[in-house]
């Protein structure tokens, strides 16, 4: 009867740490996409370390009225990830 209780509280723990290390998991890999999309800076130069395809919105005032920049890592080169710069149309209103 002891082995049986004992059965039912280890298969009871797995149970409960598979779950706990998806949900973990989970949440990870949901900020670290949040983070990604919601990338806006204020000056280019605040931009440390671009990552091949990775899109950062910069505020600085360079493009005309109603559009933000977009600097995307383009391409890998000698010197590192290379990055373009254009223009796209903002969405929503203006963040302070």
């Amino acid at each position: 009867m002891i082995r049986v209780s004992l059965m039912t509280v280890s298969r009871t723990c797995f149970a409960c740490g598979l779950f706990l290390g998806l949900f973990l998991g989970l949440f990870l890999g949901l900020t670290s996409a949040a983070q990604a999309l919601g990338q806006q800076v204020g000056r280019e130069q605040d931009i440390a370390d671009l990552r091949l395809g990775q899109r950062v919105l910069v505020d600085d005032g360079s493009c005309p009225a109603g559009q933000i920049k977009e600097v995307s890592g383009a391409k890998m080169t000698q010197a590192g990830v290379a990055r373009t710069r254009k223009c796209i149309p903002r969405s929503g209103p203006k963040q302070k």
